[in-house]
């Protein structure tokens, strides 16, 4: 025994020093881990981040490139770890040497980073409003102006691109309508400058006025954006008093750092083209569809010889004809190129970029250009003084789409072609209906407008003691309109007679806008005995804007030569025009948020607001507001909840105003009026609205209560909120009969001699849910994938019209109405009952329509008495803007030669309604213009097309007959409900061990799909519809809008 032991013994030293002796060598071995820490949003290198072995005092800084080289002999494996001010920890697990260690730091969400509220900043932690941001990773979006950005990314926000038209105009509604003609948009401050987004300023009323409108924000480059804050409730509205009853926009510039310098580039190009086109008859069809109307039709138009008759060209009845949506949309070009400087030391942080945009429309002749710049300076003078300067200048220029361009698309019968035999346009394209060459006009008219914009504002601060500053900002906002108009000889419009020289119209027009700004604030923060903290701010603003404008036209000129550069030129006099407008806005503000114990959290805000637009008797109105929260997290009985991480409740009520009418509202004016003296007409005046000393504030009234809430240190953040609105002293514009006195009467727009004038009548309420979610679903050193989802449903509803009104109808020729009980923008409207049957027949049909006959429409007779009238057989159809939805993922995985990301953003609005009135002209079934491709099925009587006919009698669609009046029905009223992939971007980044020679810090490359999928039951263009721009009334309705687009991009990333 003890000779076998003797050896295994001697075996098992040799063994233990052996494997002693490997571990020590291991020890000595020194290991080299390299990598690079970034910003997980941005992708921005971090720079002075401490990365160090867990446990130990071995610990390296990044560099500029935000790159690190860590050498140790600590045996594998062990934990790298990484803490820095402002961002997350994060922990990675070692278990061998590696030089390619990418940390991505994720920034303090939801209720510990910093937002921008009015005049100051705020931890969210502190927050007792209800305050919502622009996730980063949805602000690389290529899109024209920033307020597209909180199309499904903001809770709450209610964004409806109006038109497809390059540069056109954004509604945007936060929490609900709070108005019905007074403005409802939000107010936005960019770099702490409140800008008037007012349409008008950039409308010099020369372009199609009730067409497409350009939008003032346009000129703004999106790539200049650092953040986007959106104040919602009372609490956090009430500092901006006046304007704040529809939410508050918060735009702020990227700024430079101190000691980090950067070169930026970012550009995109890409194309386009339009989401959708409308199905519609072909030649012979829309031929057949004429004649059956002819034969069905008592005393009809003989459907040959009423047409016109064609001079250089014929009329293709039989065969496919002008396809004229596919001659007017293209596939057109999008591109965008912004170069950023960024750069600092510790008294000095600059900022420098420009930005080039170019958007071709995809209707053909149309598009978008901005050319801007920015500069942003932060200067330390010394210890207690700081100069800030902002200045962004831009000139845009857009080539308009002429008014009534996409019915006439529509409309126009395909059995006419684009050009004679000749080779030139065929300029009427109408049969029974004047409708000009749609493709004619796109080519020669010109409908331009070009819009200068320098924003721009300097601010002083200075510390007057400790915890008390005093700021001082003075800004400017000067905003120039130019546009151009020109209808050729050659376009049915320019020349309606054909004969050259007859013809050619010319307008120019010109506004001019100069806004100008002074700030003065106290601010106070200390905090005491570690429990008590004070921040306070106060101060006085005013703020004050005048415009100036004019338009010039002429017409019949010799040729086109000189289009509408020479005015004198033309021998067809037109009427000129000039305005001029004003207002001013003085404010008193104060702030006062009291935190204690980092618990329990207090506000109270007023602010009084003296405007111009009101009269002497309510000029100056005061809005208060408190609210309350309470951090629940930092409570020691939330300690054995170590599930919960942050746990607020918040609760606020308070008082905003609206002051957003035309200036001299509240004063009576006179208007040219034509008067009648022993058969002679005499030019006189007439006064048109009355002196109103009561006019005053629309107020707002707002209740909010929230809960933010983090879960497993705040991999799951959910903030949820409910409010109650009422506005009060509606500024409505109502119509008051001509026997007032006040009237006015224009043979175009009024020939009833009606009125309007502003008064403070009605009530209006909106009360919803808000919630969003953000979630860190996997979080590994090699694959991240994130979540936001944000979800929002408001109700609106008007509590009062004024005493004994409870409907105003504003167009008899529109569906809206304003309806007590009913939503804004609700219809008033027939309801269809399918076709008339036999024995439903003749004088007692149930119809208000000429064709009373079997196959015609038939109504619901709502009131039983056996006719159809207006007074008392339509009903009112709601129009909620239903749920809004909003879906983004993010992921990201990193490889040893680059990382991927991948970003998928689902947008959606479920329960929306749209009046179709494309549809409606296009179901007319008259044959005087074109029809949908379903009139191929219309109801039809056998033997209307001879006697083998067997007809067609099992539809809904009634039949053709030349009755050209449209009859608003619900028929026409379309679900506009619509989920949308309205962004799918993959970008790959290089690795830095590539990029470090040539000294670059980041290179990325990308591809983007934009609104490129949209699942929707909606026959027209797209759901995302809006006639009138900024309109509430009528923003459910789809009449000729120019359609939004897809767009598929590529781009680039770089940083030196």
């Amino acid at each position: 025994m003890k000779k076998i032991y003797k050896p295994f013994k001697k075996l098992s030293i040799l063994l233990l020093f052996s494997a002693m002796g490997f571990y020590a060598h291991a020890q000595t071995e020194e290991a080299v881990l390299k990598g690079k820490l970034i910003d997980e949003l941005n992708n921005e290198p971090l720079v002075g981040v401490t990365v160090f072995i867990k446990g130990t005092k071995e610990a390296v800084q990044t560099d500029e490139n935000g790159a690190f080289e860590l050498k140790t002999k600590r045996a594998f494996p062990f934990t790298l770890s990484v803490a820095y001010v402002g961002y997350q920890s994060k922990d990675i697990e070692i278990y061998e040497e590696d030089q390619n260690i990418e940390f991505k730091l994720r920034s303090q969400r939801a209720l510990s980073e910093v937002v921008v509220v009015g005049y100051g900043e705020q931890k969210r932690e502190d927050l007792t409003g209800s305050v919502s941001s622009i996730p980063p990773q949805l602000k690389a979006q290529p899109i024209v102006s920033p307020e597209r950005l909180l199309q499904g990314a903001i809770p709450g926000a209610i964004v409806t691109q109006t038109s497809g038209q390059p540069g056109a105009g954004v509604s945007v509604q936060i929490r609900g309508n709070n108005s019905i003609t007074a403005a409802s948009d939000p107010l936005y401050v960019i770099d702490g400058f409140p800008i008037n987004n007012d349409y008008d300023i950039v409308d010099a009323g020369v372009t199609d006025r009730n067409g497409v409108r350009l939008n003032p924000l346009s000129s703004i480059s999106p790539s200049d954006i650092e953040s986007i804050d959106v104040l919602k409730d009372a609490s956090a509205t009430a500092i901006y008093g006046s304007r704040g009853a529809n939410g508050v926009v918060i735009i702020t510039t990227k700024k430079g750092s101190a000691d980090k310098s950067s070169i930026n580039y970012d550009g995109y190009y890409g194309v386009q083209n339009v989401i959708k086109t409308i199905p519609v008859l072909n030649a012979r069809e829309w031929w057949q569809l004429r004649k059956d109307a002819a034969a069905n039709t008592p005393n009809a138009k003989n459907p040959i010889t009423s047409l016109p008759a064609p001079t250089g060209w014929k009329y293709d009845t039989t065969g496919e004809g002008t396809d004229w949506q596919k001659a007017a949309f293209t596939e057109a070009p999008i591109q965008n190129h912004n170069i950023s400087i960024l750069s600092g030391n510790e008294k000095t942080r600059l900022a420098f970029s420009g930005n080039y945009f170019n958007q071709e429309g995809v209707l053909i002749n149309t598009g978008f250009k901005r050319y801007s710049g920015r500069i942003n300076i932060d200067h330390d003078f010394n210890e207690r003084l700081k100069v800030t300067s902002y200045v962004t200048a831009s000139q845009t220029e857009a080539k308009v789409a002429p008014q009534a361009i996409v019915p006439n698309l529509l409309f126009s019968s395909p059995a006419i072609p684009i050009y004679d035999t000749l080779g030139n346009f065929v300029k009427n394209t109408s049969t029974d209906s004047p409708y000009q060459n749609p493709i004619n006009s796109l080519k020669n008219q010109i409908n331009e407008s070009a819009t200068t914009r320098l924003l721009a504002n300097t601010s002083l601060d200075y510390k007057i003691a400790t915890g008390l500053s005093a700021k001082v900002l003075v800004g400017t906002d000067i905003v120039q309109n130019k546009q151009n108009r020109y209808l050729p000889n050659s376009t049915y419009e320019g020349n309606p007679s054909g004969v050259v020289g007859n013809g050619g119209i010319a307008t120019i027009g010109n506004v001019n806008t100069y806004n100008w700004l002074n700030e003065n604030t106290l601010n106070y923060s200390r905090t005491f005995n570690k429990k008590h903290n004070i921040n306070a701010v106060g101060g006085f603003t005013a703020q004050a804007s005048d415009t100036k404008g004019f338009s010039a036209s002429s017409a019949t000129f010799a040729n086109d030569e000189l289009t509408y550069n020479a005015l004198q030129n033309g021998t067809g006099l037109r009427p000129s025009s000039s305005f001029a407008t004003s207002w001013q806005l003085a404010s008193f503000l104060a702030r006062i948020n009291y935190v204690l114990n980092e618990r329990y959290l207090f506000t109270f805000t007023i602010r009084a607001d003296g405007s111009s637009r009101f009269g002497p008797n309510r000029k100056w109105g005061y809005f208060p507001s408190a609210a309350v929260g309470w951090n629940l997290h930092k409570e020691n009985f939330m300690k054995q909840v170590p599930l919960i991480s942050q746990l607020k409740l918040r609760l606020s009520a308070g008082n905003t105003g609206n002051q957003g009418i035309v200036p001299y509202s509240s004063i009576g004016l006179m208007a040219p009026y034509r008067y009648n003296f022993s058969n002679t007409n005499v030019q006189g005046y007439a006064p048109n609205s009355v002196n109103n000393v009561g006019l005053g504030w629309e107020n707002t009234f707002q209740v909010n209560a929230g809960i933010d809430l983090g879960i497993y240190k705040n991999r799951i953040s959910i903030i949820a909120d409910y409010y109650y609105k009422r506005t009060t002293d509606l500024l409505l514009n109502a119509p008051v009969p001509g026997t007032s006195g006040l009237s006015f009467y224009d043979p175009n727009t009024n020939l009833s001699q009606s009125s309007t004038v502003y008064q403070n009548i009605g009530e209006v309420e909106n009360k919803g849910f808000e919630l969003g979610i953000n979630t860190q679903n996997i979080e590994t050193k090699k694959f991240t994938w994130g979540t936001t989802f944000i979800f929002s449903q408001n109700q609106n509803k008007i509590l009062s019209l004024g005493s004994g009104v409870d409907r105003i109808i504003p167009n008899i020729n529109l569906p809206s109405v304003l309806q007590v009980g009913a939503p804004v923008g609700s219809f008033l409207v027939y309801e269809t009952d399918g076709v008339i049957q036999p024995g439903e027949d003749g004088a007692n049909a149930l119809t208000p329509q000429g064709n009373r006959s079997v196959g015609g429409q038939k109504y619901v007779d709502q009131n039983g008495d056996g006719r159809i009238t207006q007074l008392g057989d339509r009903v009112v159809i709601h129009n909620q803007p239903g749920v809004n939805l909003g879906l983004t993922n993010t992921f990201n995985y990193n490889t040893p030669f680059g990382s991927f990301d991948l970003t998928v953003f689902f947008q959606s609005v479920l329960g929306g309604k749209l009046y179709n009135q494309n549809r409606a002209q296009l179901e007319l079934n008259t044959g005087y213009n074109n029809g949908t491709k379903d009139m191929v099925n219309a109801y039809r009587a056998p033997g209307t097309r001879g006697p083998d006919d067997p007809g067609n009698t099992n539809t809904d669609i009634k039949e053709a007959y030349q009755d050209p009046a449209i009859t608003i029905s619900n028929r026409f009223i379309e679900d506009a409900s619509y989920v949308r992939l309205k962004n799918v971007t993959l970008g790959y980044t290089l690795p830095n061990a590539w990029l470090s020679k040539a000294r670059i810090k980041n290179l990325r490359f990308y591809a983007s799909l934009q609104n490129f999928v949209t699942w929707t039951n909606y026959t027209g263009f797209d759901p995302e519809a809006s006639q009138q721009n900024q309109s509430l009334i009528f923003r459910g309705i789809d009449n000729g809008v120019y359609p939004n687009s897809k767009a598929a991009l590529a781009g680039v990333n770089l940083s030196f």
